[in-house]
């Protein structure tokens, strides 16, 4: 016969409770705020070596399920390690980038990679040279010694002019013509009797003296196109000497201002290429920097209908500055598009227009951290068009270029810039999960000579005293970071607790720090509540329930309906091939166990086990492959002597959503065999646990919310006193029970039992002994073994009996007719 009590959990292991007393403190703000990770070691040493190998391909890819505080443990981690390098020397600070104007091509603009602090500075200076030239400029073409100079020049060459159109008036007065020199040109009129004549005299006059006074002009026509070429060659050359007399005193305005900036930039050998090339193009566009009377010049006007700031020349884009940075930059872009990772180039509207220029280039994510580090979210990267692809590019090449995210696609844009690419020396942290890990180091080629580190944070860590108080540690820092009460040491007790019974394990804590933090915050809140100034661990037991609380209204609908009778669930008596499974229902933040009726029906047949809800495309494969075991194990236990001639079906009762795993298969196997048996099966007790086809009961999961779920369902319906749950024996160390369950378990109202096989199983649920196999294969008369062996022998030869073909009329006569 059974004995219950050796399958009997007591009390004490159902939840591995903390003792406030290991603590060392009384409350969290006697300690040092957590500044580690907690358990997390071999996170750490990837890490450590990632951050420390400076060769190409050495970026790091964070792994671990969401709410572990990863991806803030890592930014302050990677804080840490800077300041620590920093203070011994090991870290250069990050360059200034600026984009400054292209004199050879303005569409693309020079990058200038400057040490921290000089691209400002430089920036300064040229607003400062721009203004100083324009002043110096004006004030030297306004000085009465240019004035003087520029009309010596302009009177030279009239009066060169001027004796070039007097010999030329001589020489045409001896041939008898007139010369009037005007702007549009030379005019040449014959003289008679000394006097100029009009055209329609000369019409008038005889064509002989017509005809002599041509062929005088036609001499005389040579003469004038000579004088013509002196003309424009004398103008040509005052024009020349007026331009190298601009030269000459913009030379002595501006060459004394562009000096003294390049001796401030010494040493910046791009720098002064530039200023030097800057001093070029003032020079030769001198007349743009002058004013007359106050009014821009001509020239200035020009420029200016031609673009919107005409002095484009003297702008620095400090593209990025660094003239504050102690250390190398650490970025985190939470938003990884192609412009938020890569820069912009911007525009403005003009003249119905628009039109960029190299103070409209923006930074990005990339540019910032260039030196440093930066920070990303693999899904936030996948789902960004182009992101993935430019980051591998970056990678490459180590080289960022700001492009217009529409020409990835083919699409024009107006005025494109092409700006110099930029060099990048960057390290690359990629949070993700192990999955999407998986996924591209297998379909992506170049994953794995982008991020040759993998650091795997754990979502779970050893539940021991060390971490334990580390765990009181990140409440310290979690409170001194929220501005919220201290916790005492109860408070810190149940917090280890409660992360125990997040991952179902009396031997782990959990990694989430991210959902920890959440619980710190609102046990805090129920501490105001209750005025007080520390949190307790009523406060922290507080925080649960009400959690739970705000989540549970589908539980609670579900419970009502099982205690309506509207979901039909029996928790007394005993029933043939019925069975209380149990199951876990997810919500995300919250689930919770669910019984739900298990029946089984046998009969005749050669199907073997069939699941309806399989049938009904209900299952999953994990389902699936639980069912398939079922068969297994029948044959290897009844059908060494016979053949299994055997139809079973297996249903969970109003059950008309999908099904997963194979936590049922235990409870289907029961069904099943009491089926076979006509054993009845305690309906006051549930059942959970897998198992494999030698019978061996397998651990499973959310085990704490399917035993909760049914002990709810009790204590509506009513306790009897003998209710309880199966549960494999594997998953005791896995039990971390509510207190009022725990309470139950005490006062005898509710039992909990672990076994290791089916036969141990069975006779728990009908209280009959399994029975062992004899050598010669029978098993001892009234036990359940022997009740399915004989049951199955029967089916199995009735199978035969019917499976015989009809005799034919007089056939069994013959047969017993003796031959003579």
């Amino acid at each position: 016969m059974p004995e219950p009590e050796k399958l009997t959990v007591p009390p004490e292991e159902l939840r591995l409770e903390h003792d406030p007393a290991t603590f060392h403190f009384e409350c969290t703000d006697e300690l040092t705020p957590l500044s580690e990770f907690v358990g997390q070691d071999r996170a750490v040493r990837s890490l450590q070596f990632g951050l420390g190998l400076g060769k190409p391909g050495y970026n790091i890819f964070v792994t671990g399920l969401t709410g572990t505080g990863k991806a803030t443990a890592i930014l302050e981690y990677i804080q840490r390690t800077v300041e620590q390098r920093r203070q011994t020397g090991e870290m250069a600070l990050p360059f200034d980038w600026c984009y400054v104007y292209n004199f050879d091509d303005p569409d693309q603009p020079n990058a200038l990679r400057l040490a921290p602090g000089v691209g400002k500075r430089l920036r300064d200076q040229l607003e400062e040279l721009l203004g100083a030239v324009r002043s110096s400029v004006s004030r030297a073409f306004a000085s009465e010694d240019y004035e003087h100079r520029r009309r010596d020049i302009l009177e030279a060459g009239q009066q060169e002019a001027q004796r070039v159109m007097e010999q030329a008036q001589k020489e045409a007065e001896k041939a008898g013509f007139l010369l009037r020199f005007s702007p549009v040109g030379v005019a040449v009129l014959p003289l008679v009797d000394g006097k100029p004549i009009t055209a329609e005299q000369f019409a008038a006059l005889k064509p002989a003296e017509r005809a002599e006074i041509e062929g005088r002009q036609a001499r005389i026509m040579e003469a004038v196109a000579e004088a013509g070429e002196s003309l424009r060659a004398i103008e040509k050359d005052v024009s020349q000497q007026l331009r190298q007399l601009d030269r000459q005193v913009g030379e002595t305005a501006v060459t004394g201002l562009f000096d003294s900036v390049i001796a401030q930039n010494e040493g910046h050998e791009e720098v002064g290429e530039f200023l030097a090339h800057l001093r070029e193009f003032t020079l030769g566009n001198i007349e743009m920097f002058r004013e007359r009377n106050g009014a821009p010049s001509a020239a200035l006007a020009l420029a200016a209908a031609a673009q919107p700031d005409p002095f484009l020349a003297f702008r620095c884009n400090v593209l990025v500055d660094n003239s504050q940075a102690a250390g190398p930059p650490i970025v985190v872009e939470p938003n990884p598009t192609w412009t938020n990772l890569f820069g912009r180039i911007e525009r403005r509207a003009y003249l119905g227009t628009y039109v960029s220029d190299h103070t409209m280039l923006k930074a990005g994510a990339v540019q910032r951290a260039n030196g440093g580090y930066i920070i990303l979210n693999l899904i936030d990267v996948l789902t960004k068009p182009g992101a993935w692809d430019g980051l591998k590019r970056l990678i490459r090449t180590k080289e960022v270029r700001l492009e217009d995210p529409m020409e990835q696609y083919g699409m024009l844009t107006p005025q494109a810039l092409r700006p110099e690419a930029i060099a990048v020396d960057l390290k690359l942290v990629v949070t993700g999960e192990p999955l999407a890990y998986f996924m591209l180091s297998t379909y992506d080629e170049e994953f794995w000579e982008m991020f040759k580190v993998k650091a795997d944070f754990d979502v779970q860590i050893p539940r021991t005293l060390e971490n334990a108080v580390a765990y009181a540690g990140f409440i310290c820092a979690a409170c001194e970071r929220e501005g919220l009460r201290h916790f005492d040491r109860t408070a810190v007790a149940k917090v280890v607790e409660h992360s125990s019974r997040m991952v179902g394990d009396q031997e782990k804590l959990s990694a989430r720090f991210g959902q920890m933090r959440d619980l710190i915050v609102e046990a805090d809140y129920w501490a105001a509540q209750a005025g007080s100034k520390l949190v307790r661990a009523l406060d922290v037991e507080r925080a649960i329930g009400e959690k739970v609380y705000r989540l549970n209204l589908v539980e609670e609908r579900i419970r009502e309906l099982i205690t309506r009778g509207v979901i039909m669930v029996d928790v007394a008596g005993a029933v043939v091939g019925q069975m209380n499974g149990l199951a876990v229902l997810d919500f995300g933040e919250f689930s919770f166990g669910r019984p739900s009726r298990i029946t089984a029906r046998t009969f005749l047949g050669q199907k073997g086990v069939t699941s309806i809800d399989r049938e009904s495309q209900l299952t999953g494969r994990i389902h699936d492959k639980g069912v398939l075991i079922l068969s297994g194990y029948l044959g290897w236990r009844y059908a060494q002597d016979k053949p299994l001639s055997l139809s079973a079906s297996i249903s969970f009762e109003q059950a008309y959503e999908p099904t997963e795993g194979d936590s049922a298969s235990l409870a289907e196997l029961c069904a099943i065999l009491s089926s076979l048996a006509e054993a009845p099966i305690r309906q006051d007790l549930a059942m959970t646990g897998s198992v494999n086809q030698k019978g061996e009961v397998q651990p499973i999961g959310g085990v704490n919310q399917k035993i909760e779920g049914f002990h709810d369902v009790c204590r509506a319906i009513g306790f009897g006193g003998q209710q309880g749950v199966v549960i494999p024996s594997r998953n005791r160390k896995n039990l971390m029970l509510r207190d009022d369950v725990i309470e139950s378990v005490r006062a005898g109202r509710f039992r909990i039992y672990s076994v290791d096989s089916v036969d141990e199983a069975m006779e728990m649920l009908t209280g009959l002994p399994a029975g062992v196999r004899r050598p010669d294969g029978t098993y001892p008369d009234g036990t359940i073994n022997a009740k399915v062996d004989a049951r199955l022998r029967e089916m199995g030869e009735a199978m035969r009996h019917f499976g015989r073909p009809p005799k034919a009329e007089g056939e069994g006569e013959k047969e017993n007719e003796k031959p003579a």
